[in-house]
């Protein structure tokens, strides 16, 4: 069956939350489905187009003909992980232009198959305040912050915040003032580019870069502390320098250049260290993870160790790492500078950077080149999904892959 759903989520309970959403996410009345349902079999899962409107206005409309696997793969492949039951559901991704709604609004979710007529008619939601109180003492409760307020809304300009003011120079380090954050050291990524650069495997944009003349741009002895979770965003650097005791009794006290990378972080970025592949001490800890998750920071990456690292984990912001150690940072390394050109895994990383991993690796991106690489990257996958639907059906590879002038043709024309 294929119906509509609502995928709503609450931010205000969202900032302890966010690796799991389980209570942004799992409240009575979330995620309704219907209210008819379509018969699969009745419908090209290629065709189908899911619209919403809020206010009677429409905010969001996009086809499956746009999914990366189609919708019968996708079944497929959750098919091979675990058991699929009578009734369970499947959500595909939302089309771009989801944003903020309050008590009052009404949502209406549609899902049709313009070319049939079958429709799941709208789903119809009205949102409402909730009254029941939450104990304080039980868990979580409801909280509201810039951080949640800009990533609800997808921009600070959007949710009417200002920038964040520069707090000036500091000229031993190039960092920020103590306890203010410096300003965003580039521009944040477009909602447009962030959703195609997720839906875009590393392995794609590596392809594209090498194309165009770009190959070593990936950070090399690098992997996830959470495999499955995507990493996009722009980088935010952070520089260590080898211990040399009188150094560190300078530089390595106090609100230093780690902390103040940390403090600085903002919603989107992924913060980048250079740890000069020094993997005899942690780089950070559960508590500069924590504060970069609640800053709204996309990911840290480090070609060096990272101590706690169970807990590091369960904090559920996406890390990359060298392996784990439980030194301390002054075991081997001198915070230096951020925010400056840096070496990471064996590639140039500089502030503003596009930076993009998944359980192959982590790729940077010049930003100049971000739009072009993901669509280009993207126009590649689903050649190569429509290739590997060939060969699942008995088609040999020699004249496939790549595609000789016959299957080119017969390609192109079931793309038209």
């Amino acid at each position: 069956w294929v119906t509509a759903a609502n995928d709503l989520g609450l931010y205000d309970l969202r900032a302890n939350d966010k690796g799991s959403n389980v209570r942004s996410k799992g409240g009575d009345g979330f995620t309704p489905l219907g209210p008819s349902l379509i018969d699969a079999c009745s419908v090209d899962p290629a065709a189908l187009r899911v619209r919403t409107w809020v206010n009677g206005e429409l905010a969001q409309a996009d086809t499956t003909d746009g999914l990366l696997f189609p919708l019968p793969r996708i079944v497929a492949d959750l098919s091979q992980h675990m058991t699929l039951e009578p009734g369970d559901v499947i959500l595909t991704g939302t089309p771009a232009g989801s944003s903020v709604v309050a008590p009052g609004d009404v949502v209406e979710v549609e899902v049709d198959a313009p070319a049939s007529g079958f429709s799941s008619g709208r789903l119809r939601t009205t949102v409402v305040e909730g009254e029941a109180p939450f104990d304080e003492t039980l868990g979580s409760l409801p909280a509201v912050d810039d951080t949640q307020r800009a990533e609800a809304w997808g921009s600070r300009e959007a949710a009417g915040l200002g920038p964040v003011q520069d707090a000036g120079d500091l000229a031993s380090t190039g960092g920020s003032a103590p306890g203010r954050p410096a300003e965003r050291t580039s521009p944040a990524l477009s909602d447009a580019l962030r959703a195609k650069l997720e839906r875009t495997p590393v392995a794609g944009l590596s392809q594209q870069l090498r194309k165009r003349g770009l190959d070593n741009v990936t950070i090399d002895g690098v992997r996830p502390l959470h495999p499955g979770a995507k990493l996009v965003g722009t980088a935010r650097t952070l520089r260590f320098v080898p211990l040399r005791e009188d150094l560190f009794a300078s530089h390595g006290g106090g609100y230093n250049a780690q902390k103040r990378a940390f403090d600085a972080v903002e919603s989107g970025e992924v913060i980048v260290i250079e740890a000069r592949g020094e993997t005899g001490s942690g780089t950070l800890g559960d508590i500069l993870a924590i504060r970069a998750h609640a800053q709204g920071a996309a990911g840290i990456v480090t070609d060096g160790g990272v101590r706690d690292v169970d807990a590091v984990t369960a904090v559920g912001i996406p890390v990359y790492t060298a392996g784990a150690h439980p030194a301390v940072l002054g075991r081997k390394h001198v915070p230096w500078d951020h925010d400056v050109t840096i070496g990471c895994g064996g590639t140039t990383v500089q502030p503003g950077d596009v930076i993009v991993g998944d359980a192959d690796g982590v790729i940077v991106i010049p930003p100049g080149l971000a739009d072009e690489v993901a669509d280009a990257a993207l126009a590649q996958e689903h050649e190569d999904a429509w290739i590997a639907a060939r060969v699942a059906e008995g088609h040999p590879i020699d004249g496939l892959f790549p595609m000789n002038a016959e299957w080119r043709a017969r390609y192109d024309e079931e793309r038209s």
